[in-house]
Formats: C-alpha cells, sequence, structure tokens
C-alpha cells in the first residue's frame, strides 16, 4: 500500500529548530495536497500546514510565522521547516496527502521540545 516516509523528527530545545521531510509516490504527490498534522497526548490530531498543488498554503494559527510548509516536486517530498519551537509543539507529526475523499498518512514521528 503508499507509504508516506518521514523523516527529520527528535529532540530540540525550546526556540530550536528542526525540519521535517515527507516523501510520496509521484503518482500521489504530483496530483494531492500534502500537509502535516500533529497529535499530542490525550489531544484530537490537528492540522499544522498545508500547501496545494497551486502552491498555496494554509497554517494552524498557532504556528503562523515560525512554521514553512514547502514542496520539493522533484523529490517527491514535502518539508515542514519548524523554527522558534515551544513545548506546546510537542507531539507526533503524522505527513498527511490529500484529494477528495482519499488520504494517506505516514506513520508519524515524534517532535519532543525540551523547556
Amino acid at each position: 500500500q503508499v507509504q508516506l516516509v518521514e523523516s527529520g523528527g527528535g529532540l530540540v530545545q525550546a526556540g530550536g529548530s528542526l525540519r521535517l521531510s515527507c516523501a510520496a509516490p509521484r503518482s500521489i504527490f504530483s496530483i494531492h495536497t500534502m500537509g502535516w498534522y500533529r497529535q499530542a497526548p490525550g489531544q484530537q490530531r490537528e492540522l499544522v500546514a498545508k500547501i496545494l498543488i497551486s502552491g498555496s498554503t494554509n497554517y494552524a494559527d498557532s504556528v503562523k510565522g515560525r512554521f514553512t510548509i514547502s514542496r520539493h516536486n522533484a523529490k517527491n517530498t514535502v518539508y515542514l521547516q519548524m523554527n522558534s519551537l515551544k513545548p506546546e509543539d510537542t507531539a507526533v507529526y503524522y505527513c498527511n496527502a490529500n484529494r477528495y475523499v482519499y488520504n494517506y498518512w505516514g506513520q508519524g514521528i515524534q517532535v519532543t521540545v525540551s523547556s
């Protein structure tokens, strides 16, 4: 089945930066909106950022000005650059590919921000 492969998570100090990567099959990447979601323990999964095929982006209010989502089309990869990280950013981050009712998910990658 379709695999979205995530990398780049880990432990970082508050104020630091991480970059998450998500590689997708080209057939999926080329026609899907790509996004990042996150889920903290005991919380619901929430949208962090997404990027449309057109390149337009949307961000959760909590990450605006700190996170940047981008697509590298030649590599079939979406990135989430996370700067000025806060402890409340700690969560499992999930890569998502969406088109209409079709959704594909990565396995999730841990991001931990220490205070």
